[in-house]
C-alpha cells in the first residue's frame, strides 16, 4: 500500500515536471510570455527572411542617401528651380520617406514578432498608403508636365510655372493625405481592432475595398500616364525627325529654340525611363493583390522578390538622374567637396 502511494506520488511529480517543461518551452515560443494565451506564437525564422531584412536595411540607407542628394541639389542651386525639377523634389521626398520610415518597418514586420505596438502598426499601413500614392501622384504630374512641354511647347512657359507646380504638388499631397486618412481612419482610431493576438501587425480590408483601392490609386493614374507618354513619344519622334531634316537650314537666330527643344526631348526621355522603371517595380506588387483576390497562392520567394522590387524603386530614380542629367552629377561633386557651403554657391551655373 505504501509502495503504491509512493509510486503514485512519483508519477504525479514526473507529470508535473513534464508539464512545467512543456509550459516553459511553449512560453519561449510566445512573443509575450507574460500574456500567456493572449500572445502570438513566434513566426519561424528562415534564411530567406533574414537575408531580406538585411537587404531592406541596405536599401533603406541607400534610398535615404541618394534622395537626400536630389533634394539638396535642386533646393540649393537657384538655377535648378524649374517646374520639372520641383516635381522631381516632390518625388524624391516621397522616396526619401519610404526609405526612412517604410523600409525599416517592413523589415521589422518580417521578424518573429511585431513589438512596436498597435498604433505604430496602423501608422505603418497609413504611411505606406500615403507615400505610395504620393509617388504615383508625382509620376502623374511629371507625365502631364512632359506632355505639355512636348505637345504644346508654345504655351508651356505660361501654363506650367513654378508657382502653379508648387500648388499642384500641395494639392497632390493633400489629396493623398485625405485618401489614406479616409481609408485607415477606423484603424487609426482603434489600433489593433482586427488582431487575433499580441505580437502581430494586421489590418483587415475586404476584397471590395482592395479592388477599389487598386483601381483608384494605381490602374486609373497609370492608364493616364501611359496614354500621355504615348502621345509624348509620338510627338517627340516627329519633332526629332523635323529637327534632323532642317538642321542645316537653322540660323544662329533660331539655334536657341532648337537647343530648347533638344533639352525638352532629353528630359522627356529621361523621365520616360523613370516611369518605365516605376511600372516594372510596382506592377508586380499590385498584381500580387490581384492573385490574392483570386485566392491564388504565391510562394515565399516570389513574395520576397516583389517586396525587394517595390522598395528598390526609390533608389533607382537618383541613379537614373545621375546617368542622364549632367547637372546632378555636378551637384553631387559640389556637395561632397563642401563647395555648397561657400558664399554665393547658390548662384553656381549648373547647366
Amino acid at each position: 500500500m505504501l509502495e503504491t502511494e509512493i509510486s503514485v506520488v512519483s508519477q504525479r511529480e514526473e507529470e508535473e515536471e513534464l508539464q512545467f517543461l512543456t509550459t516553459t518551452l511553449r512560453m519561449e515560443d510566445l512573443c509575450f510570455p507574460q500574456l500567456l494565451n493572449a500572445s502570438c506564437r513566434k513566426r519561424k525564422a528562415n534564411q530567406s527572411k533574414a537575408a531580406l531584412i538585411y537587404v531592406l536595411y541596405f536599401i533603406c540607407v541607400l534610398s535615404v542617401t541618394l534622395n537626400l542628394l536630389v533634394i539638396i541639389s535642386v533646393s540649393h542651386f537657384r538655377q535648378l528651380h524649374t517646374p520639372t525639377n520641383l516635381l522631381l523634389i516632390s518625388l524624391a521626398v516621397s522616396d526619401f520617406l519610404t526609405g526612412l520610415v517604410l523600409a525599416p518597418l517592413q523589415a521589422h514586420e518580417l521578424t518573429p514578432c511585431w513589438l512596436l505596438g498597435d498604433l505604430v502598426c496602423s501608422l505603418y499601413y497609413f504611411a505606406s498608403s500615403l507615400f505610395t500614392n504620393a509617388s504615383i501622384g508625382d509620376m502623374l504630374l511629371i507625365s502631364v508636365d512632359r506632355y505639355v512641354a512636348i505637345c504644346d511647347p508654345l504655351h508651356y512657359s505660361t501654363r506650367v510655372t513654378v508657382r502653379r507646380v508648387k500648388m499642384w504638388i500641395c494639392m497632390c499631397w493633400t489629396c493623398c493625405l485625405l485618401y489614406s486618412g479616409l481609408g485607415y481612419k477606423d484603424d487609426l482610431a482603434q489600433p489593433g481592432r482586427f488582431k487575433s493576438c499580441y505580437g502581430e501587425c494586421f489590418i483587415y480590408s475586404s476584397n471590395t475595398d482592395i479592388t477599389i483601392d487598386i483601381v483608384l490609386s494605381f490602374i486609373a493614374p497609370i492608364t493616364v500616364m501611359i496614354i500621355l507618354y504615348m502621345r509624348v513619344f509620338v510627338t517627340a519622334v516627329s519633332q526629332a525627325r523635323a529637327m534632323r531634316s532642317h538642321v542645316a537650314a537653322v540660323t544662329l537666330q533660331h539655334s536657341g529654340t532648337v537647343m530648347t527643344k533638344k533639352s525638352e526631348l532629353k528630359a522627356a526621355r529621361t523621365l520616360g525611363v523613370v516611369l518605365l522603371v516605376f511600372l516594372i517595380c510596382f506592377c508586380p506588387y499590385y498584381f500580387f493583390f490581384f492573385l490574392f483576390l483570386q485566392n491564388i497562392p504565391v510562394t515565399a520567394s516570389v513574395g520576397t522578390l516583389i517586396t525587394v522590387l517595390m522598395y528598390i524603386n526609390p533608389c533607382l530614380n537618383p541613379v537614373i538622374y545621375a546617368l542622364f542629367y549632367p547637372w546632378f552629377r555636378k551637384a553631387i561633386r559640389l556637395i561632397f567637396s563642401l563647395q555648397i557651403l561657400q558664399p554665393g554657391s547658390r548662384e553656381t551655373n549648373m547647366l
